[in-house]
């Protein structure tokens, strides 16, 4: 199985979610459960059908969640120089309306767009990857090409 590149911070975020659902969340859904089923007949009982569904999806997010977690390779951008990879944030300035926008290149389990963190595997991250300061780089997206002038890259 191929590794999944995540920062520390993403790492952490989805093991404290981890620990949560299973500390916290699963215990509860059980509760759940058992309340209903005291209600009496199970076949029409929508409090206990809904808590079964809720308890599929927690169980569903612990599986996929130890699965990231198994095959992760936690990645320092700190450690991390030079052209464009994972981990950089960049700043950039789209040549055609002149706006500013600030992305950090992650993983695909903590990408987060509202938050300024670009999935590596976007359309946007792959036009990036390898480039310098001062580069232009085109993106077809779907309202269009668009046109941007890379103004800075960090690693931190």
């Amino acid at each position: 199985m191929d590794k999944i590149p995540l920062t520390r911070a993403g790492f952490d975020k989805l093991d404290a979610e981890l620990k949560h659902l299973k500390s916290v969340e699963r215990p509860a859904i059980i509760r759940a459960i058992a309340e209903a089923r005291e209600h009496g007949d199970l076949s029409e009982n929508a409090e206990y059908h809904s808590a079964k569904e809720k308890q599929s999806f927690i169980e569903g997010r612990v599986k996929e969640l130890e699965g990231v977690i198994s095959l992760a390779d936690v990645i320092d951008p700190a450690k991390l120089s030079g052209t464009i990879k994972f981990g950089a944030t960049v700043e950039l300035v789209d040549e055609d309306t002149d706006e500013e926008k600030t992305y950090q290149i992650v993983g695909e389990y903590e990408a987060d767009i509202e938050n300024g963190k670009l999935n590596m595997k976007s359309p946007l991250s792959r036009a990036l990857i390898g480039k310098d300061e001062g580069d232009s780089v085109e993106v077809r997206t779907p309202g269009g090409v668009r046109s941007y002038e890379i103004l800075s890259i960090t690693y931190k």
